[in-house]
């Protein structure tokens, strides 16, 4: 079963000259804006390889100079990865823990090392000690003793333990989305030492996430930044589309304690090691034009066009042969012989992106649409990571396919029990004793069942998983939410599909492991439909952990079917919106809404009571919900459409094409 199957959009975008340059002159060239020496490679995968080999390395220099290694380690999920990769170089006997000396570098709360995995000595035990020669006395971790009280004088001890050991010679840690190191969150100082702080709303819900904890802890015990860069060297991991702002801040920013991360500047021997997806907003990735020659492609044409636009706060056809050669765009004015000819190009190339007809106009010329004109209707399946997802991020394509035709179906990954709260599950059973109670209804199980609920409901701590009837009860009212929102877009009842994927249903908190149950249940459904197009997720940055594995299963799955006759005329289209959205230059179908249009879609995103108000996770900004700023990104889209000359609209949904490898 492939396991690592992924959209890689952007990747297929990037020529490899920008992160695997020829000589060490053209590599000077491209990072001139970096501060810090980041290594790109083109999978996470090698990324920690060549983490695990930095390591390695260090480990053999240390030892043979001065008998021992002392190794500062963070327990971020990026780093777990390089901790995998030491693992195998362990057993091929290319690297000895023997003299190492270990100190774990953060951890949750006060004095708690938990047996079940929710700290980060355990989860540093679980991927690294256990598994390697360290000995278990050279192993060191904060005092399980501390409280508010003693806390400072711990960490004081902590710190000269490091000293007595003389001194941390490697730190290896993640940069995390927020720009921090270990826990030193935004407005950490660069003096800061170890302490006891406050995680900030993204950590919390980042660790709540990679530990599986439903509660969000509120502390944490953190070596300082003052204590992080004493370390003689420092190698820094981050992988993923999600990562790439905080690795632009940390590695060509200005230095700033808003980016913790970014003092690595600071320091004489750092190396950050990023994929290309978290490498995706460096310079040399985004704005390739600004640091050397270029290897036009209509892709990174529309980029650098979009980008000189928002440069001059010209629209596109506006650009004059001066614009582009003060932005250092003049090459591309001598490989069209004329500005106006690259604008034209451009201006053409944005405007067949657009379409109010996402299932294929029929009887039309479809030369230059996004979409085919037949056949016509077309049969459309849809997926939804959650039940909300499908009407939030394109519920006015949804309508549209109804209402031209098409045969609309749409599929429920999850229930998504995870993200309802539960005072909302108390104000439906408030609701259903009533019922029970007013009608006399029998038998006593439900009645028990009721009980049993609410006992917990009242009884359950932080953390505490739901019981099984409890997730069932919440996951019904979900899907019955998303049921007459997307009834309310105009799809038939018998078209919408609760599939209850097993990665979801048989993890405590919906974020498990894609197995081939999954891809069988999607695969049983895409024969059934047998569809025209297939729409699913492709959102990154989704805080519950659920539309990465659900994107992989449809993916998967599509690989799976990819040679059978029917999909040989299937389109797979991938939508942003909750977490996220496409950038312009990679949008391939832009479907406009009306305001009339626009208002029906908030009407059918109200019918989500659960995730209206109350929802257990917040977006970052000013308290958002996530549904708000998806519709705040739709019109975001369309304005940007507009400044660029191009018609205006409301708002406006963007799709990008997935095309299965051969």
């Amino acid at each position: 079963m492939k396991n690592e199957l992924s959209s890689r959009i952007r990747l297929d975008q990037v020529s490899k000259r920008y992160y695997r340059p020829e000589s060490e002159l053209e590599l000077a060239s491209l990072t001139r804006f970096e501060r810090v020496y980041t290594k790109v490679t083109e999978t996470a995968d090698e990324g920690a390889a060549d983490a695990a080999l930095d390591v390695a390395e260090q480990i053999s220099r240390c030892v043979e100079k001065k008998g021992r290694c002392v190794i500062g380690f963070g327990a971020g999920k990026c780093a777990l990865k390089v901790y995998d990769e030491l693992v195998k170089l362990y057993f091929a006997d290319k690297v000895s823990f023997a003299n190492v000396i270990a100190f774990n570098i953060s951890e949750l709360g006060l004095g708690v090392v938990e047996a079940d995995g929710q700290s980060t000595f355990v989860r540093l035990q679980r991927h690294l000690f256990k598994k390697v020669d360290i000995e278990e006395e050279n192993v060191h971790t904060f005092s399980q003793s501390a409280t508010q009280e003693n806390v400072h004088k711990l960490c004081k001890a902590y710190e000269r333990e490091i000293e007595a050991a003389g001194g941390l010679d490697l730190v290896v840690c993640e940069l995390t989305k927020v720009g921090s190191l270990a826990f030193n969150e935004p407005g950490s100082a660069m003096n800061s030492t170890c302490r006891l702080l406050l995680l900030g709303g993204e950590s919390r819900l980042r660790v709540a996430e990679a530990f599986q904890r439903e509660n969000e802890p509120q502390t944490a015990v953190t070596l300082g930044i003052s204590n992080l860069l004493a370390a003689r060297h420092i190698i820094g991991v981050a992988w993923g589309e999600d990562s790439a702002p905080a690795v632009a801040r940390t590695v060509e920013g200005a230095m700033t304690d808003l980016a913790p991360a970014s003092f690595l500047q600071m320091h004489h021997s750092v190396k950050v090691v990023v994929d290309l997806e978290a490498a995706t907003a460096l310079t040399r990735i985004s704005h390739p034009w600004r640091v050397t020659s270029c290897e036009w492609s209509d892709y990174l044409i529309r980029r650098a066009i979009v980008w000189l636009c928002k440069q001059t706060g010209k629209p596109i056809l506006k650009l004059t042969n001066k614009d582009y050669n003060d932005y250092g765009l003049g090459e591309l004015v001598a490989l069209y012989e004329s500005a106006y000819q690259v604008n034209i190009r451009i201006f053409n190339d944005v405007q067949h992106t657009i379409t109010g007809w996402p299932g294929g106009k029929p009887n039309a010329d479809d030369t230059y649409r996004p979409e085919r004109a037949t056949p016509h209707p077309k049969r459309v399946l849809a997926f939804s990571p959650h039940p909300d997802d499908v009407v939030v991020s394109m519920g006015g394509t949804l309508r549209r396919l109804v209402e031209q035709g098409h045969d609309v179906h749409v599929a429920f990954q999850t229930c998504g029990d995870v993200a309802v709260a539960d005072e909302d599950l108390a104000r439906t059973l408030m609701l259903i004793n009533k019922l029970v109670t007013h009608y006399e209804i029998g038998p006593f199980e439900l009645q028990n069942i009721l009980s049993d609920i609410n006992t917990h409901l009242h009884s359950k701590s932080p953390g505490d998983p739901d019981t099984p009837n409890m997730r069932f009860i919440k996951g019904q009212m979900f899907c019955c939410e998303g049921i007459m929102a997307c009834r309310h877009m105009g799809v038939k009842r018998d078209h919408i599909y609760e599939l209850s994927l097993p990665f979801y249903v048989n993890n405590a908190f919906g974020n498990g492991q894609v197995e081939d149950a999954d891809i069988d249940q999607i695969c049983q459904l895409i024969e059934r439909v047998q569809p025209h197009q297939i729409f699913l997720a492709d959102d990154v940055n989704d805080p519950y952990g659920t539309h990465q594995p659900a994107a992989a299963a449809v993916l998967m799955a599509i690989d799976r079917l990819k040679d059978r006759a029917f999909m040989a005329d299937c389109r797979v289209w991938l939508y942003r919106g909750q977490w996220g959205q496409w950038d312009i230059d990679q949008v391939e179908m832009a479907v406009p809404m009306s305001p009339e249009e626009f208002r029906y879609k908030r009407d059918a995103i109200l019918k989500y009571q659960s995730q209206i108000h109350d929802a257990p996770i917040r977006d970052d900004d000013a308290g958002k919900l996530s549904w708000e700023r998806s519709i705040e990104r739709n019109q975001a889209m369309a304005d940007l459409y507009s400044r660029l000359g191009l018609a205006s609209y409301e708002a406006i949904e963007a799709f990008v094409q997935y095309h299965p490898k051969k």
